[in-house]
């Protein structure tokens, strides 16, 4: 996958071809899921993914506009939402956000907050009232996010290591 990642970073042509664009889509799956990291830790450092951050960045091109309803709200944007709350084990106060590509650990809670794609977020952690958990952002184990912090994510420039906390 990563090959296919960094070819398609140098040349964007490659965004028309299916292969490309399915190994992307499996990139932002494996993140959903928490099999894949944009960081992730090694002994006492960290390492960043520079490929599977290229991936967060080419996954947008290739995804078309899309209206979405939520009940009474709706969305228009290229990015799905994460669902299936109950089955992962994960709290959602109402109007809590998350975007599909965005890992959040079993007893993870999310006040009324956002968590963008590429974020990781692990258990026990709480993501409190008008919260935001930037792109790419990893959080560890018990965080408690204070209402109305920001988190920022980074996704650029790729060599560029997410907030960790």
């Amino acid at each position: 996958m990563q090959k296919i990642i960094e070819a398609a970073w140098e040349n964007r042509e490659l965004l028309k071809d299916t292969n490309t664009q399915n190994v992307i889509r499996e990139v932002i799956e494996q993140l959903d899921k928490g099999k894949l990291r944009v960081a992730e830790p090694k002994g006492n450092e960290w390492q960043v993914n520079e490929w599977v951050k290229k991936a967060v960045i080419l996954y947008f091109p290739i995804q078309q506009m899309e209206t979405m309803e939520a009940g009474p709200l709706e969305f228009h944007d290229k990015m799905k939402l994460k669902h299936n709350y109950a089955e992962l084990g994960v709290r959602v106060v109402p109007h809590a956000v998350a975007r599909y590509g965005a890992y959040l650990a079993k007893g993870v809670i999310m006040m009324p907050s956002y968590v963008n794609i590429g974020a990781y977020v692990d258990s026990g952690s709480m993501v409190d009232t008008w919260a935001t958990v930037g792109s790419c952002a990893q959080i560890g184990k018990d965080v408690h996010l204070s209402g109305g912090v920001g988190i920022g994510g980074v996704l650029e420039p790729v060599q560029a290591a997410p907030v960790i906390i």
